[in-house]
């Protein structure tokens, strides 16, 4: 319980510090101590968890379990080495004239509270809280996406706002209905929206009701994820926003929302006895696959080229949980933990590419190689990562999830494999000049955070070729308990 405490604490505390603080020269050590202690602290809450199973606490308002636990370390990971990244990258921002005293004062405070709702919103029993956090992240996004004040980045953050908006109208809308159902079976007083009681009498719940909040919540939180064709608002806002903001975005707010998706689809499948929800995510989930690749040929721009690579992994992904069963739901945790880390690796490279080149358009970046031989390395190495080359853990995620629905969907598995070819071809054929070729381009003033890089991939690496026992078994667990 202290260490739940000290979890969503800390991060909460950083942003009120920063609020105040986070103009001035060190605020980028304050923001990396702040969320270094959020890391340990979620290290700790683990480790409980790992040695004496799931916990209950503040009257039953948190609960923390094997679905949950190591998707909230791995959110305050990629939060503590995404502000590793943005020390550097931030003080060349500054140099460059973008970032003035009080926009570092709104980025480093709302860079605190968006790590707060996420684990908020990932460590909440209440369905209710779940949706305060994830309107609560949606806010703190905003103001991060428009936080240089261009034309383009206003226009981003307002289109991300209305998009995201009324995505949670609809899941708020969802919520109600769902305590509807369970007031009648539980009681006005019994705690409706507390996922551990709904989960006890799922099978109760009235199936017509579940079936109306299911599909408001799959819109509402599908928003978030970014699935076809509620995606719009992503690749602006990975393009417009800071770099830092891209690689929480990619590695952080999909996870959360397509979590609490399958917080729902666990209820829904209890409750209806049918494979609705599973089929719902599969649509999507092959539609957004499919879709995001083609958009993806057609990018000019780097960091919205990968955005897109993040709707096809999010598509996969819901694609995986839509088959269900041990091997597929397996296979789509493994996939969860491998984007995120080597996705925010990615735009970690594609930060410092950017910045070296003074443009984000692809065609303008040449001869990396030349200029910063580690960042080149770690955009090339993470590229044929995130496209699944072995041994990289995206190539056994993938092959888990192909593989399964040559069994279970044979029609699909054609649509799979063509996206995922061209998907290689298109970003190999962008990334091989950027990193190749003559340039004039001159190094950074500054040297760039290079560790989270290739900290990222070698962890993809190595969940791979090995996954851990602990971890192993976390899977096994999660798996288990998002049913078939």
């Amino acid at each position: 319980m202290h260490a739940l405490t000290f979890l969503l604490g800390i991060p909460l505390v950083g942003g009120l510090v920063l609020g105040l603080f986070g103009h001035r020269e060190r605020a980028r050590d304050i923001n990396v101590a702040f969320s270094a202690g959020t890391f340990l602290a979620a290290c700790a809450l683990t480790a409980r968890i790992v040695a004496g199973g799931p916990l209950l606490a503040w009257q039953s308002e948190f609960y923390i379990d094997p679905l949950n636990v190591f998707l909230v370390t791995l959110t305050a990971f990629v939060g503590l080495t995404t502000s590793i990244f943005s020390r550097p990258y931030m003080r060349v921002e500054r140099d460059h004239g973008k970032m003035t005293p009080p926009r570092l004062r709104l980025y480093h405070s709302m860079y605190q509270l968006f790590n707060f709702t996420m684990l908020l919103a990932l460590t909440t029993n209440n369905l209710g809280i779940v949706w305060v956090a994830m309107e609560a992240a949606t806010l703190t996004t905003v103001l991060l996406v428009s936080v240089y004040r261009t034309a383009a980045s206003l226009e981003a953050a307002w289109k991300y706002f209305i998009l995201c908006g009324v995505g949670i109208a609809q899941a708020l809308f969802g919520t109600v209905l769902l305590y509807m159902a369970a007031e009648r079976v539980i009681g006005p007083e019994g705690g409706a929206l507390l996922w551990t009681n709904l989960d006890a009498v799922k099978s109760q719940l009235n199936p017509t009701i579940i079936t109306l909040a299911f599909a408001f919540l799959f819109i509402g939180y599908g928003t978030k994820v970014g699935l076809v064709p509620l995606h719009n608002w992503l690749p602006d806002a990975h393009a417009e926003g800071p770099t830092p903001v891209s690689a929480v975005l990619s590695g952080l707010l999909l996870n959360v929302a397509l979590y609490a998706i399958l917080r729902c689809k666990v209820l829904t499948d209890g409750a209806l006895h049918s494979r609705l929800s599973g089929h719902l995510m599969i649509g999507f989930g092959l539609l957004s696959v499919v879709a995001a690749v083609f958009f993806l040929m057609r990018q000019r721009d780097v960091k919205r080229m990968f955005a897109y690579s993040s709707i096809e992994h999010m598509g996969m992904m819901t694609f995986a949980f839509g088959l269900g069963g041990p091997v597929a739901n397996y296979a789509g945790l493994l996939h969860m933990t491998v984007h995120s880390l080597i996705k925010s690796g990615i735009f970690f490279a594609v930060g410092h590419a950017t910045q070296t080149a003074g443009t984000q358009i692809m065609d303008d970046i040449r001869g990396l190689l030349r200029v910063s031989p580690t960042v080149a390395w770690g955009l090339l190495l993470g590229s044929l990562a995130i496209l699944g080359m072995p041994p990289f853990g995206v190539f056994a995620s993938e092959f888990l999830i192909v593989t399964t629905a040559m069994r279970a969907l044979p029609w699909a598995t054609p649509l799979l494999l063509l996206a995922l070819g061209v998907a290689f071809a298109s970003v190999f054929a962008r990334v091989q000049p950027m990193v190749f070729g003559q340039t004039n381009v001159k190094p950074l003033q500054h040297p760039p955070a290079l560790v989270p890089v290739f900290v990222h991939l070698a962890l993809g690496l190595m969940l791979g070729l090995y996954v851990p026992p602990y971890l192993d078994a976390w899977y096994r667990q999660a798996a288990a308990m998002l049913g078939n």
